[in-house]
């Protein structure tokens, strides 16, 4: 039966390959390159539903028919890139069968998955008198994704325990959190169930108090009302806990601020404009009308910048549906402390995202910062006074507190140092990895805290854990930045590709780039159903205007 379902399956691959030739002459290598690093892809990935692998192939398609139909068949034909509206929407049927390509892509390789057995990992030759105890202390993406790791890596060896301890039970997708605060996507559709992408993995919804490292000991506060402290013994523990905002110390803007890290954050933060507007539309006195309109945000790193984006076309967008309130009534400021945003790309990149944002109507405080903060007033370094009635704090990130009460090495912003395996040097059943480790990178100093390094760390660490229970070689940890992607307003954005094998960057901005980024963090968005209403939640974006109604009241 299933010979029968593959060879259906080949043919109409084949079919398709015949049609793509006949209208692409001089392209024909596309799809038999596609179909060979598809299928290099689906052998080496976990395997998913057929769905799934259906939308991750149809999802990978648009930037491949970005690349070939935008760029490369131009100009290969002597023409220019084709970057104009009018180009772009003759190019709209083309861009249907690249979807159904990668459709019927994605089908076959899951077939080609199912026929093709992986090979097993056998942990263990002779199982241990109990079960190895492994506990993961966050459910971020360095928490989760070593779960996953050590599931596919242990197979169906119950010799091996792992729970996975988080304060969520959802895997929220930071990357897309923005747009949750500028109501371009639903709140839940970026948060993945943490049970439904572990399958053996114990998820334990709880706050970690206590690390005893020596007595090899986790207390958890499950806050179920009885203030009691749950004890989860360990052999091996992977410090995974994050990081939180960093105020440096000033209490008054710590209380003032509004905190972006989480996505109860993003749902007060939209809550929060929404109130505002409100209010500004019921105010006769113009100055006053245009602090409540008035948004700061401390930092012009990628979080800053895309939140200012994603504020600011959402204010400026449904001002229009209140009669006393104008556009130019909105005011977003990015205050940051060096003299350019966007320090993680190129200069040519951030010069490009803030003119651009500057056309929009987004300001930018260069060399500055925000030093004190009220109810209503936001003062600068420069002895600035800003009337506004919002403060959003994205100007800094320390790893989790609880880490100070470890007696091990940390550095100077308070992360656990570890060697190049992931491994705490004093510690041998100790790991950390993610935004609270300090990992060498080889090149005297250590790598950023961003969701790529934290996926190569987690996939590594799994490695290394299964490793060290057979007594191998541990596997040191090394990555290269495959580039940056910033989305600064709607179909605005930029993209730092970096070419592993030529040592070289290519830079793309706007509508092509914010294509890029949709196509890349909606294949990266775990599970179908997410990647599906995203997906519904972008179309309508694009038919209708923006959901203002407060539905949640985040206190």
């Amino acid at each position: 039966m299933r010979g029968t379902i593959a060879i259906g399956f080949s043919c109409g691959i084949v079919c398709a390959t015949v049609v793509w030739i006949i209208a692409h002459p001089f392209a024909w290598w596309v799809p038999v390159a596609g179909g060979i690093a598809g299928a290099a892809y689906a052998l080496a990935s976990p395997r998913r539903s057929p769905f799934e692998d259906i939308v991750s192939a149809a999802a990978l398609a648009i930037p491949f028919w970005a690349l070939v139909e935008v760029i490369v068949v131009p100009v290969l034909s002597g023409q220019t890139p084709k970057w104009t509206d009018v180009e772009m929407r003759a190019l709209f049927p083309a861009f249907i069968g690249w979807l159904l390509f990668g459709c019927m892509l994605g089908a076959v390789l899951h077939v080609v998955r199912r026929l093709v057995p992986l090979a097993a990992h056998p942990v263990n030759a002779q199982p241990p008198l109990g079960p190895t105890r492994i506990v993961i202390l966050g459910g971020g993406f360095a928490g989760m994704t070593t779960a996953a790791k050590l599931e596919r890596a242990l197979g169906s060896d119950r010799s091996i325990d792992i729970t996975l301890v988080s304060n969520s039970n959802a895997l929220l997708f930071t990357p897309m959190l923005a747009e949750v605060a500028g109501s371009s996507i639903e709140p839940t559709h970026i948060s993945t169930p943490l049970r439904t992408s572990l399958r053996r993995t114990r998820v334990v919804r709880a706050s970690v108090s206590r690390i005893d490292l020596d007595a090899k000991m986790v207390a958890i506060d499950s806050h179920d009302g009885t203030g009691l402290l749950r004890q989860l013994p360990y052999d091996h523990v992977v410090l995974a806990l994050g990081a939180v905002s960093n105020f440096f110390g000033a209490e008054r803007i710590a209380r003032v601020a509004l905190d972006f890290k989480s996505l109860t954050d993003a749902i007060r933060i939209r809550n929060h404009v929404i109130a505002l507007i409100e209010r500004a539309d019921l105010e006769p006195d113009s100055a006053f009308r245009r602090a409540l309109l008035t948004f700061v945000i401390a930092g012009g790193g990628f979080a800053g910048v895309e939140l200012a984006g994603a504020l600011n076309d959402f204010a400026r967008g449904i001002v229009a549906d209140y009669g006393n309130l104008h556009a130019s009534d909105v005011s977003v400021i990015v205050v940051h402390a060096r003299d350019r945003i966007l320090p993680e790309l190129s200069a040519t990149l951030a010069t490009y995202a803030r003119e651009r944002m500057e056309e929009r109507g987004v300001r930018f405080v260069l060399e500055s910062r925000v030093t004190d903060a009220s109810a209503d007033t936001v003062t600068l370094g420069t002895a600035e006074a800003i009337r506004a009635f919002t403060l959003v704090w994205t100007a800094g990130t320390a790893p989790n507190p609880l880490l100070t009460t470890l007696d091990v090495n940390r550095d100077r912003r308070g992360a656990v140092v570890v060697d190049a395996c992931l491994a705490v040097a004093e510690r041998g059943n100790v790991w950390a990895l993610g935004d609270c480790a300090a990992i060498p990178d080889g090149r005297s100093g250590t790598y950023p805290p961003t969701a790529q390094h934290a996926l190569r760390q987690a996939e590594s660490l799994a490695h290394n854990i299964c490793a060290a229970l057979r007594g191998q070689p541990l596997r040191p940890f090394a990555f290269e930045s495959l580039g940056s992607l910033c989305v600064i307003g709607h179909q605005l954005a930029c993209a730092e590709i970096r070419l592993p094998l030529v040592g070289r960057k290519l830079l793309f901005s706007g509508v092509f780039a914010w294509l890029l980024w949709r196509a890349i963090y909606l294949s990266k968005l775990p599970g179908f159903d997410r990647k599906a209403r995203v997906l519904v939640d972008w179309i309508t974006e694009l038919l209708f205007p923006r959901d203002t109604v407060q539905t949640i009241d985040v206190t």
